[in-house]
């Protein structure tokens, strides 16, 4: 959905001309890596799909994930295996906009993942999170930003989901999913402003009165996007989170788009 390559193709594009699998590895031996290709890359089945020499299968228990693909800037091999076992399913599909045209589904928010990679060389297993998102037009024709943030919890996982719309509106989720795979809506804490980052996005979450969230490491640093590890308190219990903000504005800018191809190459 941030292809500058298939907002540049004429309409109307072939989504499936325009694949690709996005990694991303923080800590020491930080990587990344999305390689668009083309249609012929493209491998789909009930069960398993592959795009270029990397690929997903499910086999009835786990998502297995196979990565072979290069990083960028530098260009590095990143090789490894990425398995994903869903605990409940959360079965519930949100719309983001008022006419439907977006959606997401946090289909297995508390998850357990092993992780083992042979370039860089490492492995970890621990606690993960699963979701979708699809939609029938481009995100930035109907959303000017948001923000999000998952936190995991003993209980279940809390998700925060604020959303601007090119209409004026403005969408707020504040789900509290449980180890069952069981939503609950709650009334959401006040807005609270973070840092904004180096590319000047502005990052907001929702956190109790009182309490001023804080961001512990900025983990994506992007002209329109910042993937952060932050500090929260949500109904009176202090975490961890991982965070997002988007800004379609700023990535909808020529300029943007004219940067995207050296951390996205095409291939095909």
């Amino acid at each position: 959905m941030f292809s500058p390559y298939y907002a540049w193709a004429k309409a109307p594009a072939d989504p499936q001309n325009h694949v690709a699998m996005n990694i991303a590895l923080y800590g020491t031996k930080k990587r990344w890596a999305m390689t668009e290709r083309g249609r012929s890359s493209l491998s789909p089945s009930a069960d398993f799909l592959r795009i270029g020499p990397s690929g997903l299968r499910w086999d009835g228990k786990t998502l297995v994930a196979e990565i072979n693909e290069i990083s960028t800037p530098v260009l590095r091999r990143l090789r490894g295996t990425i398995r994903l076992t869903p605990g409940a399913i959360q079965r519930e599909t949100f719309a983001l906009d008022a006419a439907g045209r977006h959606r997401w589904r946090p289909i297995a928010p508390q998850s357990r993942i092993e992780v083992e990679f042979e370039n860089p060389k490492l492995s970890w297993s621990g606690r993960a999170y699963f979701d979708t998102n699809s939609g029938d037009v481009a995100l930035a024709e109907d959303f000017s930003s948001w923000h999000w943030s998952r936190t995991a919890a003993p209980d279940g996982t809390t998700i925060l989901y604020d959303v601007a719309r090119r209409d004026g509106t403005e969408l707020c989720l504040a789900l509290q999913i449980d180890e069952a795979g069981r939503a609950q809506s709650f009334a959401p804490p006040p807005v609270q402003d973070l840092p904004g980052t180096g590319w000047g996005i502005h990052r907001q979450t929702r956190a109790d009165a009182g309490y001023t969230p804080a961001v512990l490491q900025t983990l994506e640093n992007a002209p329109f996007y910042a993937r952060s590890h932050i500090k929260t308190r949500i109904n009176g219990v202090e975490s961890e989170a991982i965070h997002e903000s988007l800004s379609l504005d700023r990535f909808s800018a020529p300029w943007v788009r004219l940067l995207l191809p050296f951390r996205m190459p095409r291939r095909g």
